[in-house]
Parts: structure tokens; sequence; C-alpha cells
């Protein structure tokens, strides 16, 4: 797929990007790589493959989901700055 110097133009206009106007074609070039090389990729076979996180197989630790720490809500609001009926306070910032 090839992609002109206006179309080039625009998409940098949208990513917020100032290019001037000599850097076009290299960039209107640059566009048509990348977008060749997704193409390419489009045709690979990935039928039957599972996705991966991680080149190597990897298990998240686990552990027992209990309480291991609490009860010191006392302890806690005292840090606080503004403390209201056990909650943090907070100043509203949306009317």
């Amino acid at each position: 797929m090839s992609i002109d110097t206006e179309t080039a133009a625009r998409v940098a206009k949208l990513a917020r990007i100032r290019v001037e106007e000599a850097e076009l074609p290299a960039l209107a070039q640059e566009f048509s790589r990348i977008l060749d090389f997704v193409e390419q990729l489009n045709e690979v076979d990935v039928e039957g493959v599972e996705p991966m996180v991680s080149v190597t197989p990897m298990r998240l630790k686990r552990r027992e989901d209990v309480v291991t720490d609490g009860g010191m809500q006392d302890r806690v609001l005292a840090n606080a700055p503004d403390a209201r009926e056990g909650f943090f306070a907070v100043p509203k910032v949306v009317e």
C-alpha cells in the first residue's frame, strides 16, 4: 500500500506532529513501509496458535485470598488531614 504526501500530512496533523513540507515524502515512504509490514503479518497462518503473554510459559504466583492485616482503621485515619465518620474526607472537585 502506498501513502502519498497528502495523506502523510493529514496523519501528522491528526497526530498533532509538526512536519516540515520537505520531510513529508520521507514520512509518506516510512508510513508505506509500516503498512507493507502489517500486510506481511496478515499473511502469517496463526490457526491453532495460542495467544502468549511471554515467550516462556509462566504462571502468576497465587496466594490464598485472606485478610492478613486489618482492623487498624483508627491508626490509618490518624494520618489523614481530614477524616469524617470513619472515612477520608476530600474536597469536592466536580460541581
